[in-house]
C-alpha cells in the first residue's frame, strides 16, 4: 500500500511540476504578447523566440528542461519506479497542462530534462543526435524527431528496458505533437534554421 501511495505522489508531483507554463509566465511578466496568439500558439521556447526575446526563450528552454529533471529525481527519491512515473507525468503535464485547457508545448525540452534525470548518458546522446541532424539538415524539428526516436533505443541498448518503454511513449507523443512539422517536412515547406518563416 505504501508503495502505491508513493507512486501516486510521484505522479502528482511530476504532473504539477511539468504543467508549470514557464514560457507563458515569463512572457507575461515581461509584458510581451500572449504566446497563444502568435506562431504555433504553443507555450514552449520556440514560440517564445517569436516574441523577439532571445533571453526569455533561453530561460524558457532551461526551465522547461529543469522541471523534467526535477520531477524524475524527486520521483526516484520517492520510490524505485517513481523516477519513470514522475518523469512521464511531467512530460504529459507540459504537453497538456490542466491550467491551459490541456494546450501546452511540444515537449522536447522537458523530454530532454527527463532524460537527464533518468539516465544522463542517453540525454547526451539525444543532444548529439539533435545537434548533428539539425546542423546537417538545418531543420530543428527533424533534429528533435530523430533524437526522440534515438533515445529509447539507446536506453534499451544500455539495458534500461523500463525507462526505454517510458521514453518510447514520450517519443510517440513528441511525434504526434509534431504532426504538422512532419507534414511540412514531407512537402518540403518546413522552415529551416535561420530562415524567416
Amino acid at each position: 500500500m505504501n508503495a502505491i501511495i508513493y507512486d501516486l505522489l510521484a505522479l502528482a508531483v511530476g504532473y504539477l511540476l511539468g504543467s508549470i507554463p514557464f514560457g507563458l509566465l515569463l512572457t507575461r511578466l515581461a509584458g510581451t504578447i500572449d504566446l497563444r496568439s502568435i506562431g504555433s500558439g504553443n507555450i514552449g521556447a520556440t514560440n517564445v523566440l517569436r516574441t523577439g526575446r532571445k533571453d526569455l526563450a533561453a530561460a524558457t528552454l532551461l526551465l522547461d528542461g529543469l522541471k523534467g529533471t526535477a520531477a524524475a529525481l524527486i520521483g526516484a527519491w520517492l520510490s524505485p519506479e517513481g523516477g519513470m512515473i514522475a518523469g512521464l507525468a511531467a512530460f504529459v503535464g507540459h504537453v497538456a497542462p490542466v491550467w491551459l485547457q490541456f494546450k501546452g508545448g511540444k515537449g522536447v525540452a522537458t523530454f530532454l530534462g527527463v532524460l537527464f534525470g533518468l539516465n544522463w548518458p542517453t540525454a547526451l546522446i539525444f543532444c548529439g543526435v539533435w545537434l548533428s541532424t539539425a546542423t546537417l539538415t538545418r531543420y530543428s524539428s527533424l533534429g528533435a524527431l530523430t533524437a526522440s526516436a534515438a533515445a529509447p533505443l539507446a536506453l534499451f541498448v544500455f539495458g534500461h528496458s523500463g525507462e526505454a518503454v517510458v521514453v518510447a511513449i514520450m517519443a510517440a507523443i513528441v511525434y504526434y505533437r509534431h504532426r504538422d512539422n512532419i507534414a511540412r517536412l514531407r512537402a518540403g515547406s518546413e522552415t529551416r534554421i535561420g530562415q524567416k518563416a
